[in-house]
């Protein structure tokens, strides 16, 4: 029985790391120093079902792999890091949790303000050669629009959809 669940754990993960590739490679905005898209959904699922460490290791994966998958520039450690903290983040406050707006919105703000806005913000200084302050503006906007989409998301993709599906729910 725990070599099944190890096994179901192993699939679902990796179906969830092609998830957040597709969604972020291809189904995303992608301009010079923004990016707007979806992939943390299902980084968020698996925080959600697995924890923080799987869902830090996962996104780290992914963010690697889409890298060397599909380019679209230089690879840099930072928005791995990025990844895992953003991973972990939502693992350490949406598991074994009930998953509500309400609950998700300090792991949201903290992964859209210190590690998308903060973080990410100043590991584009060094790829782009451009100035912290002159990249805030054009991040500040898609932080702001980026926040309730998420918050609204999260819970209504779990809530919804992955709680309903069998295969799901033996995590």
């Amino acid at each position: 029985m725990n070599e099944n669940r190890n096994t179901t754990k192993i699939v679902t993960i990796a179906f969830l790391i092609a998830m957040e590739i597709i969604l972020t490679r291809f189904l995303s905005i992608n301009l010079p120093y923004l990016r707007m898209g979806f992939g943390f959904l299902p980084v968020a699922m698996i925080g959600i079902l697995y924890g923080p460490l799987w869902a830090g290791a996962a996104y780290a994966l992914g963010d690697i792999l889409g890298m060397m998958i599909f380019p679209t520039g230089p690879y840099f450690p930072g928005f791995t890091v990025s990844a895992f903290l953003t991973g972990v983040t939502f693992g350490i406050f949406l598991h074994n949790r009930t998953v509500t707006w309400k609950r998700v919105v300090l792991p949201s703000a903290i992964v859209l303000v210190i590690i998308n806005l903060g973080l990410d913000t100043y590991w584009l200084t060094f790829l782009l050669d451009k100035g912290y302050l002159a990249l805030l503006p054009a991040r500040i906007i898609k932080t702001v629009m980026a926040f309730p989409i998420q918050v609204t998301l999260i819970p209504l993709v779990y809530n919804r959809l992955l709680r309903k599906i069998p295969f799901f729910q033996i995590a």
